[in-house]
């Protein structure tokens, strides 16, 4: 399984990237809203030390815009993925864009009807919110499963991409649902570093040396 940030930070990126785990970056409006710059400039910076899939998210709802949209967003650079709604005129671009060459991530996925949907519509990622899930009592990382399965079993080209990951444990439940990505906030990528046996370890390696020495 592959890991993606999810942020729309350039300090954040550049410090987790340095670690030598990160094969991508999600943004969307949501995060882009808490920069100081356009998404534009934002992408620009992050495509400018990434180099796999830097997912922007288009702020139209219909399909012409969409379009407009995601064409500029691809023109920054090559490995720009053009974030899509799971709406109807969101699948109609996703289909214009495959044609186009120009990858996409259908978002804001919740079933499995969606990504079917998604995929067939020949969205390069489909990405189901396990997080947003769970707050309304649905088990998002089942869904997510399911989905994985789904396409595997059709042999559908799209990948999965586990979002709305709000800790920890949905890294590992993305590992054992077979998601092909995990993209991972800033927070949880730090958490998923610490365990408390480490640090005793750690300090108890560091004293029984100074005892020596």
């Amino acid at each position: 399984m592959r890991f993606f940030i999810d942020t729309a930070s350039f300090d954040n990126i550049k410090e987790i990237s340095s670690w030598g785990i990160i094969e991508g970056v999600t943004t969307n409006p949501s995060l882009v809203s808490k920069e100081n710059l356009s998404l534009q400039e934002i992408v620009k910076k992050i495509t400018s030390i990434i180099d796999g899939p830097v997912s922007a998210e288009v702020i139209a709802t219909d399909y012409d815009n969409m379009l407009k949209e995601a064409r500029e967003l691809h023109s920054i650079a090559s490995n720009v993925v053009v974030k899509i709604p799971l709406i109807e005129d969101g699948l109609k671009a996703a289909s214009t864009l495959k044609k186009e060459g120009i990858k996409t991530n259908l978002t804001l996925v919740f079933s499995v009807n969606q990504a079917l949907l998604a995929a067939k519509a020949g969205a390069t990622y489909v990405s189901p919110f396990v997080g947003r899930l769970d707050d309304i009592g649905v088990d998002g990382m089942k869904i997510a499963g399911d989905i994985v399965e789904a396409f595997d079993y059709y042999d559908l080209d799209s990948e999965v991409i586990a979002a709305s990951i709000r800790n920890p444990a949905h890294v590992e439940e993305a590992i054992k649902r077979k998601c092909h990505v995990a993209t991972v906030p800033y927070d949880v990528l730090k958490k998923m570093v610490e365990h408390p046996l480490t640090d005793i370890g750690i300090q108890k390696f560091l004293d029984d040396w100074n005892k020596k020495n």
